[in-house]
């Protein structure tokens, strides 16, 4: 019985040797199409080759390519673990042409692969073709398929479009017949929807281009995107009908099973399989770099992991355990999915900090569920201010809610959730809208595809020539950039280097040859077309700039080189986190700009004063080593074999720059042993790390959910920053006519006498306002009120801290009665009042307070019956507020 790795290895390797090149699969975070939450096709890292706007050196290639669809217009989250074939997680396997080959060749790849490759017996193969489609009609029946066997579909299922306008195509599908033991039809039939007949293969044929007023036109360039779920064909080839009974699956729900003590085929098998898919796009979306948030994909991310950790949780598990699944994941998928073993130690990290949180409060809002529950009618609806009450204080996403229900065929009025949200103006449910990197406009691919793309020369030098190759004004190419004008210039070389991987974007200037007086000042640079173009953003000082211009090019070298003494400091940072905090740390972010370096990273909680200091010591020994900066290029498979830390989510060429700094005293990591950091990186560097001066840390602090920042200063602004604290500290010792430990003992003295002094001073205020000294009005003689002794005062030179401890003294020096104090702070009013307890059953200090507060231009007030506070904004109004409490004793 095959593998599912047997089977995708299979897959790869047959078109491999139909001339397609192998392509690995794209992050889950798409990078080319801002209208997709998460990657959830295997052509989506095709889109630019498919209009045509992009061509790269293969016309044919194949993938197995991992899709998430968890929300936005593509969500089967709610499906998951209730049905035999609905994931959150999935492979595509896919062939695609572009340009190339078309039916005659696409079909019979397809059916030679599943009928010679898998063994897949013919005669229980049905396909669809669009029912004007007759070529696609008459190459099934060549290679094989019996008419009675090819089905015309007139409906969208078998015509494909990319949008409302744009490149689409007729489909041919593939059905398997499971046998007539199953319930179904064939497609198109009353019974289609049963489980009979299952699609195991899609074929686009992309030929057509549709117009806004609904004509179509034959592409120029006709092309093909097939689609084959790993999942559903492994089921078939394993001789299963569920594709959670798939070895992959399967094993994942063993190790559930395991982990919960719960038999894996009981009564809660539906909970082991949710557990299971959601482990995989839980692992995979944080590998791929996305991390739990209250927004955007970090949202669907954390509605995931809640859900299978209620699942767990259902099934008695009293401790995390998502957390304790993943190397049984790494140990199915890592051997093609390398991320998974990479990430390793931070996708358990994170699951296991996420789940900590919410068993916190899971069993709290699921009490409160069935406590709602059993107050309302046998199949009631659950009122959508009661599903809104579960998200804003309990952190239930409305569908964990629903999903709850659904066990309980119970559903839930989303309308008057809805309500509820916008009424109380919580947050909006996270519906993304296309938050991801902003598409690459045509233009850009364009000139990529006219010129090629630019060759950067910044790694060995600062000043270079190039020459025009396009210049843009106003979204669209021009001629000529004049004089007082601002644009885009690009030339086919340049030393500048295009903001990414953190690093900002160079400035400077640009100088025509012939005539070095004209002159454009660099004030951006960035890259485009998927990294091909760099673009440098300009504003022309003197001349006029032509496309064709042979150009000197100067990098602003002041700038460059605090910037590069920021990122090679970060490098350093990285590592020493890593060492200090554990393997957890990984990358989330960072910034390298001229005057500062940021850098986010991975961590669950503050930093000690004794981390920070052990960082920012270990930084500082390797940048006194002065130890040369060394990079090596090499593929991504070999750099990540010798210990190279790579960016989570980034994606990689076939080449990669592996960046060595700092040597080890000792045995260290790498494959030889000396190396300090060892980082994937295309930024710009230190040739020595002495180049880099000083490391000063300024700040550390939460960025969000488990990821914490660093702020930091190197080289000259480091060296400022330290002697502006050592011209601070000096002042200071100058004031204390001390230096050094003389100095901290001083300050702790003087600290020490102050809070004496300070003691003193309210024990002395305390003793004039009980004796009603000078300064306090009114008296601290106790007068009867309504059959109660009611003593009044209002005081001066005494803060509101200072009155709780007077009323205790007053209520036992009366014995019973009632004590209301009045002191003007600084302005305000400070108000307490206190009740002896023989007396709180029918006279409350709140009210006292309330009354007097009211008088006083305050609000509110509060506390217990015999002790209440609040306060006024306007304290010589402190005669009324005395009143107004003696109304409330005399009833």
């Amino acid at each position: 019985m095959p593998s599912l790795n047997d089977i995708r290895s299979t897959f790869l390797d047959y078109f491999a040797k139909q001339g397609h090149e192998v392509v690995a699969s794209s992050p889950l975070v798409p990078r080319n199409d801002p209208t997709l939450m998460f990657t959830n096709s295997g052509m989506v890292q095709f889109k630019n080759l498919f209009t045509g706007v992009e061509t790269r050196d293969y016309k044919r290639a194949t993938t197995s390519q991992k899709c998430v669809r968890a929300g936005g217009k593509h969500n089967d989250l709610d499906n998951v673990g209730y049905t035999a074939r609905h994931h959150t997680f999935f492979e595509m396997l896919g062939n695609f042409s572009f340009g190339d080959y078309f039916k005659t060749e696409a079909i019979p790849f397809a059916y030679e692969l599943i009928t010679k490759g898998f063994d897949i017996p013919s005669d229980r193969l049905y396909t669809t073709v669009y029912h004007t489609d007759d070529e696609a009609f008459e190459i099934w029946k060549k290679v094989g398929i019996p008419e009675s066997r090819i089905i015309r579909i007139a409906t969208s299922d078998n015509f494909w479009q990319m949008g409302p306008t744009g490149p689409c195509g007729p489909c041919t599908e593939i059905f398997y017949d499971h046998g007539d033991h199953i319930w179904g039809g064939p497609p198109g039939s009353p019974e289609e929807d049963g489980d009979r007949f299952i699609e195991i293969w899609n074929v686009v044929f992309m030929q057509n281009e549709q117009f806004e007023d609904g004509s179509m036109r034959a592409l120029d360039m006709q092309s093909i995107d097939t689609g084959m779920g790993l999942e559903r064909i492994g089921a078939l080839l394993q001789g299963k009908h569920d594709n959670y009974d798939t070895d992959v699956m399967r094993a994942l729900i063993e190790a559930s099973a395991d982990a919960t003590g719960a038999d894996p085929d009981g009564p809660g098998k539906m909970h082991h399989r949710v557990i299971a898919d959601h482990l995989r796009s839980t692992s995979f979306l944080i590998a791929d770099g996305v991390m739990p948030s209250n927004d955007g994909r970090g949202y669907v991310l954390r509605r995931i992991m809640r859900r299978a950790m209620r699942h767990a949780h259902m099934l008695g598990a009293k401790d995390p355990v998502m957390h304790r699944l993943v190397p049984a994941l790494v140990r199915q998928m890592s051997g093609h999915y390398g991320e998974l073993s990479r990430a390793q130690s931070l996708i358990e990290e994170t699951l296991r900090l996420e789940e900590t949180r919410f068993k916190q409060t899971l069993e709290r809002g699921l009490r409160l569920l069935d406590d709602e529950l059993s107050a309302l009618p046998e199949d009631a609806t659950l009122p959508g201010e009661t599903a809104f009450k579960l998200y804003d204080t309990y952190g239930f996403p409305l569908d964990l809610t629903q999903d709850a229900l659904r066990e309980k065929s119970r559903t839930v009025d989303t309308k008057g959730f809805d309500a509820a949200m916008a009424e109380q103006k919580a947050k909006a449910r996270a519906a993304w809208s296309g938050s991801g990197e902003a598409a690459d406009l045509a233009i850009w691919f364009d000139i990529a595809e006219r010129a090629g793309a630019t060759e950067f020369l910044g790694y060995d030098t600062e000043a270079a020539e190039g020459q025009v190759v396009a210049l843009i004004r106003d979204g669209a190419e021009t001629d000529a950039l004049k004089e007082g004008e601002s644009g885009w210039i690009v030339v086919n070389q340049t030393p500048f280097y295009a903001e990414s991987g953190g690093q900002v974007g160079d400035t400077g200037w640009l100088r025509r040859i012939e005539d070095e007086d004209d002159q454009a000042q660099v004030t951006d640079t960035h890259k485009m077309a998927n990294g091909r173009i760099f673009a440098h953003q300009v504003t022309v000082q003197r001349g006029t700039f032509t496309k064709g211009d042979a150009l000197a090019l100067e990098v602003d070298h002041g700038r460059r080189g605090a910037i590069r003494a920021n990122h090679s400091a970060t490098h350093l940072l990285h590592e020493a986190l890593r060492r200090a905090l554990g393997d957890h740390v990984a990358q989330r972010g960072s910034l390298n700009a001229p005057d500062r370096l940021r850098f986010d990273f991975s961590h669950a909680k503050a930093l000690t004063h004794a981390e920070i200091a052990q960082v920012e010591a270990e930084v500082n020994a390797f940048i006194r080593q002065n130890a040369p900066v060394s990079t090596r290029i090499m593929t991504p498979d070999d750099a990540r074999a010798i210990g190279a830390q790579a960016l989570f989510g980034e994606k990689y060429g076939d080449e990669v720059r592996v960046v060595s700094m700092g040597r080890l005293t000792g045995s260290g990591k790498g494959s030889d042993g000396q190396t300090y950091s060892l980082e994937l990186c295309g930024g710009t560097h230190v040739a020595q790390t002495g180049d880099i001066g000083t490391f000063a840390l300024l700040a550390e602090s939460a960025s969000s959910a488990g990821v914490r920042r660093i702020e930091a200063l190197t080289g000259q602004a480091a060296m400022a920053e330290l002697r502006g604290r050592d011209k601070t500290l000096s002042a200071i010792e100058s004031l204390l006519k001390a230096g050094g430990e003389n100095a901290v003992e001083r300050v702790r003295a003087l600290l020490d006498d102050r809070k004496k002094l300070e003691n003193e001073v309210a024990q002395l205020r305390r003793e004039l306002a009980m004796s009603g000294g000078a300064g306090q009005g009114g008296s601290a003689a106790a007068r009867d009120v309504g059959g109660v002794q009611f003593m009044a005062q209002a005081l001066s030179g005494v803060s509101g801290k200072d009155l709780p401890a007077l009323i205790d003294e007053h209520k036992a020096r009366i014995g019973s009665g009632v004590v209301l104090l009045i002191a003007d702070a600084g302005g305000k009013a400070a108000v307490a009042a206190g009740v002896t307890e023989d007396l709180t059953a029918r006279i409350s200090a709140v009210d006292i307070v309330k009354a007097a507060v009211a008088e006083l231009g305050g609000k509110g007030g509060g506390g217990r019956p015999d002790m209440a506070q609040g306060g006024g904004s306007d304290p010589t109004r402190a005669d009324a507020a005395i009143k107004a409490a003696e109304a409330i004793i005399e009833g």
